[in-house]
């Protein structure tokens, strides 16, 4: 079995469904290309997923002396976190509820093949 390298990020402050559109990007690219792809999306979940992929990628280097040029993403995935339940009063005695949702990130890197 593969060795795996792994980087989780919980409690991000923005919606699973939101973080999803950022992951599904850079699921099986190289890592370097998966970061050069992060540094250029415009949402607002790419900077904390750049984050946690470079984390992962420099736990390899440092605690393994696996090199960047052989890893690639073999799974990252959004999942929901807690939602906080807020609200706000609205006109005629009614009450529009705000849900606050916050999503885990999960990055887990493995090696290429030299086949």
């Amino acid at each position: 079995m593969a060795k795996e390298y792994k980087a989780v990020v919980k409690e991000l402050p923005i919606s699973a469904q939101k973080t999803r559109l950022v992951v599904d990007l850079v699921r099986g690219k190289d890592v370097v290309d998966a970061l050069n792809v992060l540094k250029f999306v415009p949402n607002r979940a790419a900077k904390p997923v750049y984050k946690v992929v470079r984390s992962a990628m420099i736990n390899a280097e440092e605690n393994f002396g696996i090199s960047r040029g052989n890893l690639y993403v073999h799974s990252i995935f959004a999942d929901e976190g807690r939602t906080f339940k807020r609200g706000r009063f609205g006109g005629r005695g009614r009450y529009k509820p705000l849900l606050k949702r916050h999503s885990h990130v999960t990055v887990i890197l493995r090696e290429r093949d030299e086949n």
